[in-house]
């Protein structure tokens, strides 16, 4: 019997399982069965992501239950008072979002673990900063962040605010692989349960102070100058009209998307990174004559931004130029105030783009670069904090909309992002400069960079299959060629190596992970590597010219001769 039936045979036949899911299981198609049972959910670059519904791998009751109970012996054996310093958990406007948090107190309370719970929706990074606050052991967020709104998750989170890096997390996965199967978790129920606490609004008015202090330039003239916002329908509405209204700024909330709707009716996509999710925002925006578009998505940790342009339309900016731009913002700035440290640090991953160390150099500031994953930034925020001489953060982003200016939080944080953005268009728009204008100034600074991440969904069993073959025929044979450039320099980081054409070899100092960096002999590179949340894989792909390129042909093309290479 295969894997596939054995599981759903399993749930068909279990008494854990209700009438009511036996008969969704029932009318299931045999596509449906085989991505729902051929492999059990697992925890990725962002902890536990996937589909609601019947199934081992799927996000449900059950599912979730094993990961609570995991987490809770992780911490029950990590820290010698966590009973006493408890786990904070949060969650987003999904399905299931409320059950799942109210199942993970009940699963920590009966371990004798404290769990503080909020009244409702929350953005992931006051999660962060709510387990900093309370000194909790660790935190939980539920949230499946843009995904689509069939989609949730689960996030766990350490001692510092920070998710869970491959070295700790390790023992949570061996607590994982003892436990029986979803449906038959069990546990003893401690004599003296935990407590669940709800947390007032002082997590909430700490917060947002902290974010206020962010800005550098609050005496900024904000008048004449309008700001559409929309959260996507997610966490972020409240936080940040107060931020907005606190700073003065003449904002204009999307109506139609600010409600916590978790079937996202206002937008026809809730990720920045999608341009569908800007074609309500822009009509807004035109109607009311706005200068700034500014999105965060569902979980309130990344923000997307459009803008009105030089030539009288609205554009919109990718995450690696909205982050170098406001680096360049923030960099300045500080320094002409006295107050950039003279040994500051920038954190990004292998995933972005080179302009970001270009313009961080420019201001003498260091760079260090991760694997995907904004733990990594966060982990490595603290290592400095407690090694007390290292490098002063300074600036941490991803190029998928995620950053990160005051460490207080330990993720990527939409929150502290509306403000900086904010002030930095209205800075420009004082000089009168729109961001297109900002961009083209960065290019003849630094060359014009075009960084451009596409996607390919392989679904079930036969999509896992064909996603670890195309990964085998990069690490196999990585020195491709591409329409008539060659790849010269490999970053096999799986196999932590750096190899070049000519045979030498050099270790790469980074945690072994399934991703392969092409180095072409143009100065294109090519990142390729499976999404740790979703089945599909990532070509991320960056090409640098002197001259302005008027479209994104090139790195289309180059999307396009890969996948022929590799037989896509």
């Amino acid at each position: 019997m295969s894997v596939v039936n054995e599981n759903y045979n399993r749930w068909l036949s279990s008494n854990a399982v209700d009438e009511k899911t036996k008969e969704v299981l029932r009318n299931m198609s045999n596509e449906e069965k085989d991505d729902a049972f051929f492999k059990d959910i697992e925890f990725g670059t962002a902890g536990m992501r996937g589909i609601l519904g019947p199934g081992t791998n799927r996000l449900n009751i059950f599912t979730v239950k094993k990961a609570c109970v995991a987490f809770a012996k992780y911490c029950l054996d990590t820290f010698p008072n966590a009973k006493k310093d408890g786990i904070v958990i949060s969650h987003d406007n999904r399905h299931m979002s409320r059950e799942f948090t109210l199942l993970s107190a009940d699963v920590f309370n009966d371990f004798g673990i404290k769990a503080y719970i909020f009244d409702s929706l929350r953005p992931t990074p006051e999660l962060s900063f709510a387990v900093r606050y309370l000194k909790a052991c660790g935190g939980v967020m539920i949230t499946a962040s843009h995904n689509p709104k069939e989609h949730n998750g689960y996030k766990v989170y350490d001692e510092t605010g920070c998710q869970l890096v491959p070295s700790k997390i390790q023992h949570m996965f061996d607590i994982i692989a003892k436990l029986p199967n979803e449906l038959e978790v069990t546990y003893d129920v401690e004599k003296v349960r935990g407590e669940t606490i709800l947390l007032d609004s002082k997590i909430d008015d700490e917060y947002v102070k902290l974010v206020e202090e962010l800005a550098i330039d609050r005496n900024l003239d904000k008048k004449g100058f309008k700001i559409v916002f929309t959260p996507n329908h997610g966490t972020a509405f409240v936080n940040a009209m107060r931020v907005f209204k606190d700073l003065g700024y003449e904002v204009y909330p999307l109506e139609k998307q600010c409600t916590p709707d978790p079937d996202f009716s206002g937008t026809l996509s809730p990720n920045p990174e999608d341009a569908r999710s800007f074609i309500e925002p822009i009509k807004y925006a035109k109607e009311i004559g706005a200068n700034l578009i500014v999105m965060t998505d569902p979980d309130g940790d990344r923000c997307g931004l459009g803008y009105l342009a030089s030539d009288g339309t609205y554009k919109t900016l990718t995450g690696n130029q909205s982050a170098a731009m406001l680096m360049d913002y923030i960099f300045s700035k500080k320094k002409a105030m006295g107050t950039l440290s003279k040994n500051g640090v920038m954190y990004n991953t292998i995933v972005t783009s080179s302009l970001g160390e270009k313009v961080a150099a420019y201001y003498g500031v260091k760079t260090e670069q991760f694997l995907t994953g904004f733990k990594y930034i966060g982990n490595r925020i603290d290592y400095y904090e407690k090694l007390g001489n290292g490098p002063k953060f300074e600036f941490g982003y991803e190029e998928s909309y995620g950053c990160l200016v005051g460490p207080f939080a330990r993720d990527k944080d939409g929150i502290q992002a509306i403000v900086l953005y904010s002030e930095m268009a209205l800075s420009h728009f004082r000089e009168g400069k729109t961001l297109d204008m900002v961009w083209n100034e960065l290019g003849e600074r630094f060359g014009y960079h075009q960084d451009i991440a596409y996607n390919i969904e392989f679904k079930g069993s036969e999509g896992a299959s064909k996603m670890n073959e195309l990964m085998d025929k990069l690490h196999t044979n990585p020195f491709i060629t591409v329409g008539n450039i060659h790849v010269t320099e490999v970053d096999d980081i799986l196999l932590s190596k750096h190899i070049s054409k000519d045979g030498s070899v050099r270790p790469v100092d980074l945690e072994k992970s399934n991703v392969v960096k092409l180095y072409f002999n143009d100065g294109t590179t090519i990142t390729v590597r499976p999404s740790g949340t979703e089945p599909k894989v990532k070509f991320y792909i960056g090409v640098l010219s002197k001259e302005k390129p008027n479209d994104d042909s090139l790195p289309k093309s180059l999307f396009e001769g890969i996948k022929k290479v590799l037989g896509i």
